[in-house]
């Protein structure tokens, strides 16, 4: 009876090796965009309600909180386009995003229970954006990111304890530490072809 099963050639093994990494790889570049554009809106948006609330007698700072809104879908946009043109999507691509998206309906979710006490809100969204910082620095394999993710927990507490003087500066401080840094950190890593 002939044995009908082939033996397989270095060059095969190979090549179903390097498939199946690659179906764990991240669009990495996508991850670095969307980090430093949050990062850079929600830090502009805390930062100018906590000027708002100390220098100028606006009686409702927290109304910045808007800009979200246009900046959703501009995220959703470039998502959009980019993975129309990414040639595979991986399954931590998938998990990637929808992460996101869980952190999203989580924190619009959160939002509307919690709109009658925004006073607190920072609290609970910095505690919330821990999550998917933190997870996500282990799906694409970032410790900075990891790091991140930590650094918005240290921060929730500190805001809970600090105060109301302190408090609104968490949220600045957070996502300089938990988005900005690792943000770019990524991008030079990508930049130099070392992810």
């Amino acid at each position: 009876m002939e044995n009908k099963e082939k033996t397989m050639t270095g060059e095969e093994s190979l090549r179903i090796i390097t498939e199946m990494i690659n179906k764990t790889k991240v669009n990495i570049s996508q991850s670095s965009f969307h980090l430093l554009f949050w990062g850079w809106l929600i830090f502009a948006i805390s930062l100018s309600e906590y000027l708002l609330y100390k220098f100028t007698n606006f009686t409702s700072p927290y109304y910045i909180w808007f800009f979200v809104i246009p900046g959703i879908f501009v995220s959703i946009i470039y998502g959009f386009v980019n993975g129309r043109k990414a040639k595979v999507h991986t399954y931590a691509d998938r998990l990637y995003m929808w992460t996101w998206i869980g952190f999203l309906i989580a924190a619009i979710v959160l939002f509307i229970i919690h709109s009658k006490r925004l006073d607190t809100f920072a609290t609970y969204i910095l505690l919330l954006s821990g999550f998917p910082t933190f997870l996500s620095g282990f799906i694409i394999k970032f410790r900075p990111l990891i790091a991140g993710g930590i650094c918005f927990w240290i921060i929730a507490l500190i805001v809970n304890f600090a105060g109301p003087s302190i408090a609104p500066l968490g949220m600045p401080v957070a996502v300089l530490f938990g988005y900005l840094v690792p943000g770019y950190l990524l991008k030079n890593k990508v930049g130099h072809g070392t992810i």
